[in-house]
């Protein structure tokens, strides 16, 4: 995060990220429902999953709640990288 690289978090990974201290100050992110309390408890801005298949990018931080979010998760990280998902 320091180095503003692309950091990507999926369902639960939320929390390895709240372990960190600052590290999802001022950052919006979503996660699976039940990690809501650990996103706001060390500054993140919760954002409700719905619906499930979504994904938040917040500056270099790409978040989704679960698999249903995994395409739309995937984009965004990959853009992040300075790259194009097409079809």
């Amino acid at each position: 995060m320091e180095n503003n690289k692309p950091v990507a978090s999926v369902c639960h990974g939320q929390q390895i990220l709240a372990a960190i201290p600052g590290l999802l100050t001022g950052k919006k992110a979503t996660a699976y429902p039940t990690c809501k309390y650990c996103v706001e408890a060390c500054g993140g801005e919760w954002v409700n999953p719905d619906p499930i298949d979504m994904a938040v990018t917040s500056g270099n931080l790409v978040t989704a709640a679960a698999w249903p979010g995994h395409p739309e998760f995937i984009k965004q990280f990959v853009a992040l990288l300075g790259a194009q998902v097409t079809l």
